[in-house]
């Protein structure tokens, strides 16, 4: 539980914590924003019943071969892995990836906007970032999302604003408010 309190003389007797806890919080909306994006972007370009992720897949799949034959040993290896998640796992499976993406956007989006399972869902928004990277999609956005992500893993942002904190003191032994 935290002792953070949304009031004035709280806000005024420990201005760096509420600062602090205000740029929190604007980080876990603004990475809210990210997921709520996804999906709605996939539900619009019809990701889930179409072959649109399998193509994106194979696309990048014939990059990483073209990269292969002209990198160095320790780049050979990171694309060859690459390369094979996206050949053996991602392709093959593109339409329940699809799928599980785009619900799983919705599910990381809606919980970090109403502070539901915060560290539950920022774990599993890590857990997409780190697939987007082990399917050769890794830009330099990801570090910064990845350091996202495990902020809201540690700090408890759902109990500052969210509905956490109620139902931390509803189900006290529930891990997934905390």
């Amino acid at each position: 539980m935290t002792d953070f309190e949304w009031n004035r003389g709280y806000l005024k007797s420990h201005p760096l914590k509420a600062a602090g806890v205000a740029a929190a919080l604007t980080v876990r909306y603004l990475y809210t924003l990210l997921f709520l994006y996804g999906f709605e972007h996939k539900i619009a370009k019809g990701w889930m019943w179409t072959g649109i992720m399998a193509e994106h897949f194979q696309k990048r799949l014939n990059e990483l071969q073209a990269l292969t034959s002209v990198t160095g040993s320790f780049d050979a290896m990171v694309t060859s892995f690459q390369a094979g998640y996206l050949l053996h796992f991602a392709i093959p499976l593109a339409l329940p990836i699809a799928w599980i993406v785009t619900i799983g956007e919705l599910i990381v989006g809606v919980g970090l906007l109403l502070g539901f399972a915060t560290r539950m869902n920022a774990a599993f928004g890590l857990f997409f970032l780190l697939n987007f990277s082990a399917g050769g999609f890794y830009n330099l956005t990801i570090p910064p999302l990845v350091l996202m992500s495990l902020m809201m893993i540690f700090l408890p942002t759902g109990q500052w604003l969210g509905l956490d904190r109620r139902l931390s003191e509803k189900y006290p032994d529930a891990p997934w408010f905390r």
